[in-house]
């Protein structure tokens, strides 16, 4: 590790001595790579904007993330406008390769700020990295009134100030407040210490349990459905009319369609539901059954 950082000084050190090309030299060292393919003015180019890179990877060493790993992604976002500057826009590249660099270091620290994916949308982001300096804002007015920000009060506000939901306010608060802490991490520091996954419970069902109720809710449907067919077909159009569709149909109506009573239809009804349970009923028995030797 001090290696590493001690050949990141040396870079930041070594950029900050190279030269500054001036517009003409930009221009002609973008034609060259865009029309000729020439790798040395693309390594000129790149080079001499270096030192933007390494400015910009500073402002987000505050979101927890290695400088040098910083330093290298603000050289890829860097190397990517490279690769995509138009010298006949009118722009200078530093300033198509500042969007390009930044957009690069916003895509690296929210994914790397935590193992929990961050969403990377435009409202997001916005969130992300303007969360921190609202929150001090608000916290420091709040302290000129000599009042103290709740969380859910902040939460609310910064939803207000940033236009986003405040659910949204509160996830991110919560993943910006601290570091990722493993599951697998020890509760205490005593030796035999149980690990934090220890206190989470398992409310599913053991797998067994699954297949077998899987098993017997397919048992029961099928004995349902023998029950259903052995009636005979009025009361199992009653049945099904009354008690298998979204929308039941009433006994005035069953009885308009049947040329019978209301009355008769309830009878009709009840007779077949006392069927429908023996049939359940013989079935039940004879699975409990013993099978013959």
């Amino acid at each position: 590790m001090a290696d590493q950082q001690g050949h990141t000084r040396r870079y930041v050190r070594d950029t900050m001595s190279r030269e500054m090309l001036d517009a003409g030299t930009e221009r002609d060292l973008a034609l060259a790579w865009r029309d000729k393919g020439d790798e040395a003015a693309l390594h000129r180019l790149v080079s001499a904007y270096a030192r933007l890179a390494v400015s910009m990877a500073g402002r987000f060493r505050s979101y927890g993330v290695p400088y040098e790993d910083l330093v290298q992604q603000a050289n890829l976002g860097l190397m990517r406008a490279a690769e995509k500057f138009d010298p006949d826009n009118g722009a200078r590249f530093s300033t198509y390769a500042r969007w390009w660099i930044k957009a690069s270091m916003q895509e690296y620290a929210m994914r790397n700020i935590s193992v929990v994916r961050t969403a990377a949308g435009a409202a997001q982001k916005k969130l992300f990295f303007n969360m921190r300096r609202v929150q001090a804002v608000l916290e420091r007015e709040a302290a000129g009134r000599d009042e103290v920000l709740n969380r859910d009060a902040l939460c609310l506000a910064v939803a207000e100030e940033l236009s986003v939901p405040v659910a949204d306010a509160e996830l991110m608060l919560a993943r910006l407040s601290g570091p990722d802490l493993s599951l697998n991490a020890p509760q205490s520091d005593a030796g035999e210490s149980r690990e934090w996954i220890d206190l989470l419970e398992d409310d599913t069902a053991p797998t067994e349990d699954v297949v077998l109720g899987r098993i017997e809710g397919a048992r029961r449907r099928d004995v349902l459905a023998d029950a259903l067919m052995a009636l005979p077909q009025r009361e199992r159009h009653i049945v099904v009319e009354r008690h298998l569709h979204d929308e039941p149909r009433t006994l005035n109506r069953l009885g308009e369609e049947l040329g019978i009573s209301k009355e008769r239809v309830r009878q009709l009804e009840e007779r077949a539901l006392a069927r429908m349970r023996e049939t359940v009923l013989r079935a039940q028995s004879r699975a409990g059954a013993p099978h013959a030797a």
